[in-house]
């Protein structure tokens, strides 16, 4: 005895639609506003360039320092047991729910001229080290925000990985790294390119803790969302097309995710 598929509640099926047209209206809006016809010219003007080229430097800068602190991060939330643990973790997914500016002027009030970090160094070794309105700091905004996405992506990959595997490798003979290296990181992998890829995307994105403590300075500090939000005011038209770019890397990233990495993880 078969049973058909039950169909689904008009009404549920009715308010799904209306909060799909409420996502896709804006965007439908945006490529509506699109000049077409000088797109490939909004796109290759010198502050678009500039804007272009930096955030791939910063968002790619922050990605490789996410995975590099982050991977040991998650590990250690995952399997180490230690006093005070969940406040830890709270503290490395404040930035998920933190508004960015919030982040920024927290990270000015750390890592300025005259921030707590910079008053230690000159304290001990007579130097400060400059960070805002330089590259290096909106590599550092950009980080802040984008670390917690690699890291709770890896810990709960961690956390839900089968530690059996480990244990052979380690009644096998194999060290502690070693095991990590040829058993723990090959089955952890997707989500550790997972992490990585919504890191590169959230610093891609990345606007108030940028502009707060790095500043919008052309071709050091003015990522896309940065000029994006100068040049609506001057030059429309280059807005909407850099917001194109940022709309459908941000699309193919999410499919891309959702279809190859996210459901192995």
């Amino acid at each position: 005895m078969t049973s058909g598929r039950r169909r689904p509640p008009i009404l549920v099926v009715a308010v799904a639609l209306l909060a799909v047209a409420f996502f896709a209206l804006p965007l439908l809006g945006l490529l509506q506003k699109a000049s077409w016809s000088t797109l490939g010219d909004d796109l290759t003007t010198p502050a678009a360039r500039d804007a272009l080229r930096l955030s791939l430097v910063c968002s790619l800068s922050a990605t490789a320092l996410s995975v590099l602190f982050g991977l040991p991060l998650a590990w250690v939330l995952a399997r180490v047991q230690f006093p005070g643990k969940p406040l830890v973790r709270g503290l490395v997914l404040l930035p998920l729910v933190l508004p960015p500016v919030v982040g920024g002027v927290a990270l000015l009030a750390a890592f300025s001229n005259q921030g707590l970090v910079n008053n230690w160094l000159d304290a001990l070794f007579g130097f400060r080290v400059q960070l805002t309105f330089t590259t290096a700091g909106a590599i550092l905004a950009e980080t802040f925000v984008a670390l917690p996405f690699f890291v709770i992506t890896v810990e709960a990959a961690l956390r839900s990985m089968d530690r059996r595997y480990e244990d052979v490798a380690s009644t096998l003979g194999a060290g502690r790294w070693t095991a990590f290296r040829r058993v723990t990181l090959p089955m952890i992998l997707p989500s550790v390119v997972a992490g990585a890829v919504l890191a590169w995307a959230r610093a891609l994105g990345e606007f108030g803790a940028t502009v707060t403590f790095a500043g919008n300075v052309i071709g050091r500090t003015q990522t896309l969302p940065l000029a994006v939000y100068l040049q609506l005011e001057s030059n429309p038209d280059v807005a909407i097309a850099l917001s194109l770019v940022l709309l459908g890397i941000s699309l193919v990233l999410i499919v891309s995710l959702r279809d190859r990495w996210l459901q192995r993880s």
